[in-house]
């Protein structure tokens, strides 16, 4: 005797995040990993390393420079990165409205460590944490929205950076002129985002005009599974459900967004009292902002490249001997880049043993 199958599950939207994973397993099976933009993409990643691995190798040949380092600074250096990543989970659980913490904490060391071996910068391991918290449990709309508002929100902390510079100008702090430009940059595009974020906070019709975009250009790809709908209203539920929430929570969402760069900075300035140098901290917070915003340029894994060129100038700029400015670089990478990496992969091998994707636990 059979069983009366259940009823049909009412339909539900499908958010363009949604079976992200299994979109990514179903273009490598057709070969839509052979498509001319991804190729061309590739190149470009490929040409940018192979121009940039001159200064690569030249940072890890600094390794041998390891041991200039006060060795009573080390464990500092670790603490502070820890705690640069544990003002991100904050953050997240701000957003996320939980207290869940193991789920927010292994999710974001995963994202993490895939958005730095992917090109194409923080969109895939945002989708892949989002895709993570559907698993444990989250409504995939409410834990891209919140992820979402989380990086836009570090984002920014980091483009204000500079504006910390102005009392140092103002009191006498003369600065070299290449980081000073890199100090209008910061201001501009803080002042742009800070437009950005006010209109889509603060309004209704752009935040819907953004949904029907998204909307529109995911369902030109979606041939055979149903369309999304009704994207942009669902977007402005949660974009009022999360300005609720923050504007609840607001100044710990900030000291949490700032945290983030400033426990980083501090990794930077102790590895350069460590081995002994002493440049100007504002010098040094605008090489670090600088290298900051090279580790978001998409076209390598994690600003691979970018980011050990551009900060190994920078501190060179600031007054760094070249021979400190890569051993700091090297370490400092070490600690911000490097090591999360595996760090990231054990946490996601471990929540998958909590949290098996949907598809397969449903199988």
């Amino acid at each position: 005797m059979t069983a009366n199958p259940p009823p049909p599950d009412p339909v539900d939207p499908v958010d363009p995040l949604d079976e992200f994973e299994r979109r990514a397993a179903q273009a490598a099976s057709t070969g839509a990993r052979f498509s001319v933009g991804r190729l061309v993409f590739l190149a470009l990643c490929a040409v940018s390393l192979y121009l940039l691995a001159p200064s690569l190798g030249e940072v890890f040949s600094a390794w041998r420079r390891l041991d200039d380092f006060n060795p009573l600074a080390l464990p500092f250096v670790a603490l502070l990165e820890v705690a640069s990543f544990a003002c991100v989970w904050w953050l997240q659980a701000i957003a996320l409205r939980t207290d869940r913490w193991s789920v927010v904490i292994l999710s974001q060391l995963a994202g993490n460590a895939f958005n730095r071996v992917t090109p194409g910068g923080g969109a895939t391991g945002t989708a892949l944490q989002a895709r993570m918290l559907a698993d444990a449990g989250f409504d995939l709309t409410t834990a891209a929205t919140a992820v979402t508002v989380q990086s836009l929100l570090v984002t920014a902390a980091l483009v204000a950076l500079p504006v910390l510079v102005v009392p140092g100008v103002l009191t006498g702090t003369v600065l070299p002129a290449s980081l000073v430009q890199a100090a209008w940059i910061g201001i501009l595009v803080f002042l742009v985002m800070t437009a950005l974020g006010t209109v889509l906070l603060a309004t209704r019709r752009p935040v819907e005009v953004l949904g029907e975009w998204v909307q529109r250009a995911a369902n030109v790809f979606r041939r055979r599974r149903p369309p999304i709908v009704d994207l942009g209203e669902r977007l402005l539920v949660e974009r009022d459900e999360v300005r609720r929430t923050m504007g609840t929570r607001w100044v710990e969402s900030v000291g949490a967004a700032v945290g983030r760069w400033g426990f980083e900075f501090l990794v930077l300035l102790l590895a350069l009292y460590a081995i002994g140098a002493r440049p100007d901290p504002w010098s040094v917070l605008l090489a670090f902002v600088a290298a900051s915003v090279l580790s978001m340029i998409p076209i390598t894994p994690g600003g691979l490249g970018f980011v050990e060129a551009g900060l190994t100038a920078t501190l060179v700029a600031a007054g760094v001997r070249a021979e400190q400015a890569l051993a700091v670089t090297l370490l400092f990478r070490l600690v911000s880049f490097w090591i999360p990496l595996p760090i990231g992969a054990a946490a996601g091998w471990w929540y998958r043993r909590r949290y098996p994707r949907a598809s397969n636990a449903e199988a």
